[in-house]
C-alpha cells in the first residue's frame, strides 16, 4: 500500500497574531485489488438497498470517494460491477449449501440443506436480496433460479439412491429435487423479511414437511379429484 505523508506546519509560540498553519491532509492509496474489493462491498449494499436501475454509477463512485472513470475501469460500468457481484453471491451460497451436505441420514441432509439456506439469508442478507431480484442485465452470470436449479442437481444423487432402496422410480429424482429446494428457497424468501419463527424453528418444521411427506411417499401417487389429466 503506498501513502502520501502528511506535512504539518507549525508556528512560533510567541507569536499568537500569526494563523495556524495549513494542514496537508494524509491519503492512503488503494491497491487494485483494495479497490475492486471496496467498490464490490459498496456495490452490493446499494444493489440489495435501491435495486440496479435505482442505482447510479455516480452513487457507487461517491460511496467509495473517487471519480466515476475508477469505476469505468475496474469494472466497464455498472452492469459489470452488478454482474461480478451477482457471480460472488450465487458462488457463495452454492458453496454453503453444498458443502453442508456432510450426513448420511437423509432427513439430516434435509436439516443441513435448510440451514444452510437460513444461514445464508441470515449473514448475508443483502447478497440474497440481490439473488432474489429479478435481473436486469442480460450478461449477468445467472438469476436465483438458475441457482435453485443448480443446488437441485446435487440432490438428486441422494434422492436417486433413496428411491433405488425404496423401490421407486430412479427418474423421478430430479423432479422430487426442484420440488424440495424449491420449497425451502421460497419459504427463505419469506423469511427474509419476517424472521419469525427462529431459524431453527424454521428449518425444523421445513424437514418436518418434506420428511414426513417423503417417508409415507406412493411410489405411484393418484389423483382423487375429478381432473385426471
Amino acid at each position: 500500500m503506498m501513502t502520501d505523508v502528511a506535512i504539518e506546519g507549525s508556528s512560533t509560540s510567541g507569536d499568537k497574531r500569526r494563523p495556524t498553519a495549513s494542514r496537508r491532509v494524509r491519503r492512503v492509496r488503494m491497491t487494485g485489488k483494495e479497490r475492486r474489493e471496496q467498490l464490490l462491498d459498496i456495490g452490493r449494499v446499494l444493489f440489495a438497498e435501491k435495486g440496479f436501475e435505482g442505482t447510479s454509477v455516480e452513487e457507487i463512485a461517491a460511496k467509495a470517494g473517487v471519480s466515476k472513470p475508477v469505476v469505468y475501469e475496474h469494472f466497464g460500468g455498472k452492469e459489470g460491477l452488478y454482474a461480478v457481484v451477482v457471480d460472488h453471491e450465487m458462488r457463495r451460497l452454492l458453496d454453503m449449501v453444498t458443502g453442508s451436505l456432510t450426513a448420511g441420514h437423509p432427513r439430516e441432509l434435509c436439516e443441513q440443506a435448510a440451514f444452510a439456506l437460513l444461514d445464508y439469508i441470515e449473514e448475508y442478507t443483502d447478497g440474497f436480496r440481490i439473488l432474489v431480484r429479478d435481473s436486469p442485465v442480460a450478461q449477468s452470470t445467472g438469476t436465483f433460479a438458475s441457482l435453485i436449479s443448480d443446488i437441485a442437481t446435487k440432490v438428486e444423487d441422494i434422492l436417486g439412491s433413496e428411491f433405488k432402496a425404496r423401490g421407486f422410480d430412479q427418474k423421478l429424482a430430479p423432479l422430487y429435487a426442484q420440488a424440495l429446494v424449491g420449497m425451502v428457497a421460497l419459504t427463505g424468501q419469506w423469511w427474509l423479511n419476517v424472521r419469525k419463527p427462529p431459524k431453527a424453528e424454521v428449518a425444523a418444521h421445513l424437514v418436518n414437511l418434506a420428511w414426513h411427506g417423503l417417508e409415507n411417499l406412493e411410489p405411484k401417487p393418484r389423483l382423487i379429484g375429478h381432473r385426471k389429466s
